[in-house]
């Protein structure tokens, strides 16, 4: 389990473009975020608006977000790979640089630690930790947030200070493990 201050760890996963990503590929980002998330759950469904607008409000700052579905497909067949490439085209993914990866063998998902969908995890330029936990605190209704911890986070991450409040736990569904 990641804890803050730990590197960014490897991984190379299948996105929805079919094609194999690693995290070498953001090497040049001033701040990443990894988030775990998935096409079966509300609550990450309510997100993924909220993550497209944040993404393209911090794209000039050169943060990368990349989404990781770690769920078991066969238990979870709304979260497969054939699924999650509807999804990214439904909300337009392949025309932004934002990727949406598969963890078939679901071994990112136990480096990271990740527990829930969605449970976000940003690294700084060194690629440490600086922030893990929670999107915002109203998942429900977006005019509703009054704190905006993942939002925050990149703030201070671009600004090269360590965030306020570097862990707020996520609020989600378990991730669906084999």
């Amino acid at each position: 389990m990641l804890q803050i201050g730990d590197k960014l760890p490897e991984f190379n996963l299948t996105g929805f473009d079919n094609k194999k990503h690693s995290s070498f590929e953001y090497a040049d980002k001033y701040a990443l975020v990894v988030i775990f998330t998935c096409d079966s759950s509300e609550i990450s469904q309510s997100y993924s608006q909220r993550l497209i607008k944040l993404f393209a409000k911090y794209e000039e700052d050169n943060l990368g977000i990349v989404g990781i579905n770690s769920n078991d497909s066969v238990k979870s067949p709304e979260d497969s790979l054939e699924h999650m490439t509807k999804a990214a085209y439904k909300f337009g993914l392949d025309k932004i640089n934002f990727l949406y990866l598969k963890d078939d063998t679901q071994e990112v998902a136990k480096q990271f630690g990740a527990q829930t969908n969605p449970e976000v995890f940003l690294f700084n330029a060194k690629r440490e930790l600086v922030y893990k936990g929670a999107i915002d605190d109203a998942w429900e209704n977006e005019n509703m947030v009054t704190q905006a911890y993942l939002e925050d986070a990149i703030e201070e991450a671009l600004d090269g200070i360590e965030p306020d409040f570097p862990f707020i736990p996520a609020f989600g569904t378990p991730i669906i493990w084999k």
